[in-house]
């Protein structure tokens, strides 16, 4: 008897780690590929590609902390793959043909899908992600982006500009200050004052709401775009005096209205949140990566 027990055991445990060696193979864990250009999370079944551009001082790795959408992604598989482009509030056309080149050919070492391929970012990388999917459509790039989207990113350097010197004035808050004091200094040295003409913003910029100019932008009427923001008013002032006129909200709000009446309405949407925008620290922030739904946007991509 005791022998038929002892029998009866081994099998059951036998049968145990089968299923739980199963189970595992079900559900693997991605492929994590860390490198000084990117981070990549590469799901195993590909039906699309997620391209991430931080803001101007961040990179892959604050993106991805900032931003919980790689567990869900690869969950619905897509690969996520995280640029460290960053300090980058436009493009130059030889910086627009080198990120093309560089895309390209990650996209063939790494084996990433060519199908459903979506580009976001926030802040800076928003610009960066608008100006690069505009390119790749026009120069019918291998790589050819479905949709695009931007999160509070400020798309009018004109504006960007103008917003900088009142901030100044104001003399307000030392953070904003200093962020105001670095942009008009930037910008006078890429494309000189405004008061001597705005045509190389108009160049460089995603928008400009002046002259109503998306130049930069008409490859994009056949993508999904969608564009996120939190006009929190009472933040801003706060923080740094601003009316709503001197936030990214403003003139995202105007672009939104823009390709609506260029492109049609069915494609073009804009988000505007309320209380979402947190650090991962916690910090209150309406400039943040946290104000988009990572299920809702997935979702987006899925359709």
């Amino acid at each position: 008897m005791t022998k038929y027990i002892i029998i009866l055991l081994l099998i059951i445990t036998s049968c145990k780690g089968k299923s739980e060696k199963i189970n595992r193979t079900e559900k693997p864990k991605p492929e994590i590929i860390k490198t000084v250009e990117f981070k990549l999370i590469k799901a195993e079944n590909q039906k699309g590609l997620l391209i991430l551009f931080p803001c101007f001082s961040c990179d892959a790795e604050n993106t991805l902390s900032e931003f919980k959408i790689a567990e869900i992604s690869v969950k619905n598989d897509f690969s996520v793959l995280a640029m460290n482009l960053n300090q980058k509030l436009y493009l130059s056309q030889k910086e627009k043909q080198e990120l093309t080149e560089q895309l390209t050919r990650i996209v063939k070492e790494k084996n990433l899908s060519l199908e459903n391929i979506f580009i976001g970012g926030f802040s800076s990388g928003g610009n960066v992600s608008l100006l690069i999917s505009d390119y790749l459509v026009k120069n019918e790039s291998q790589i050819q982006p479905k949709g695009v989207f931007i999160v509070d990113s400020p798309i009018d350097l004109l504006e960007l500009y103008g917003t900088a010197e009142k901030n100044l004035k104001l003399n307000f808050s030392e953070s904003s200050i200093q962020e105001s004091t670095w942009i008009k200094n930037m910008f006078d040295k890429e494309f000189g004052n405004p008061s001597n003409g705005i045509n190389t913003y108009e160049q460089n910029s995603p928008y400009t709401f002046k002259t109503e100019n998306i130049d930069n932008l008409k490859g994009l009427e056949k993508l999904k775009i969608r564009f996120y923001t939190e006009p929190d008013l009472k933040w801003w002032k706060e923080y740094a005096k601003n009316e709503y006129e001197d936030l990214n909200a403003f003139y995202i709000q105007k672009l939104s209205d823009k390709l609506k009446i260029e492109f049609g309405e069915n494609n073009v949407e804009l988000i505007n949140t309320e209380n979402r925008g947190y650090r991962a620290n916690g910090e209150r922030h309406p400039h943040s990566w946290s104000i988009v739904n990572e299920k809702d946007l997935i979702n987006w991509m899925l359709k």
